[in-house]
């Protein structure tokens, strides 16, 4: 069975976390929060929830895990709301940047591979007929003959 904290619950078909669906009476009573406070909260921009066309607040799943975070990080850390909007704003930071450490990890995997792939076709158009040379103790005397005159 789900529960306010169950993942789905409340759920429209085809709705992810990130979808905005909750009204602000539904999205205050999941964080144990009231209504005024997700109001001053979204002017403070502690949590910016989706507007429908007519300017409603539409609240996703990930905006009331945020509610909460922010309620305990309030009420059981003691950290006031500029502190906790500090917060927020570094967790997104580092969030952005662990994602861009990620493509930069593929872009240069591309690279390699890329690489590798252009060093196999140089190797494969070596020329066939030239023989290996093994390094040898012994010393080659070359005389030239006289250069012969064509016909």
């Amino acid at each position: 069975m789900f529960g306010p904290g169950s993942p789905g619950f409340g759920m429209p078909h085809g709705a992810d976390e990130d979808t905005p669906v909750f009204v602000i009476s539904v999205a205050a009573q999941l964080s144990g929060l009231h209504a005024q406070t997700l109001r001053s909260y979204d002017r403070m921009g502690l949590v910016s929830p989706g507007r429908t066309t007519g300017g409603g607040r539409r609240y996703s799943m990930r905006d009331i895990a945020q509610l909460r975070e922010v309620q305990r990080l309030s009420q059981d850390e003691g950290v006031n709301l500029a502190g906790i909007k500090r917060i927020i704003e570094l967790e997104n930071q580092v969030e952005a940047l662990q994602f861009r450490v990620t493509e930069l990890a593929e872009e240069l995997s591309s690279a390699y591979a890329a690489a590798e792939q252009a060093a196999a076709a140089v190797h494969a158009s070596y020329r066939k007929d030239l023989v290996p040379f093994r390094k040898q103790n012994a010393v080659v005397v070359w005389k030239p003959g006289k250069p012969k005159r064509p016909r």
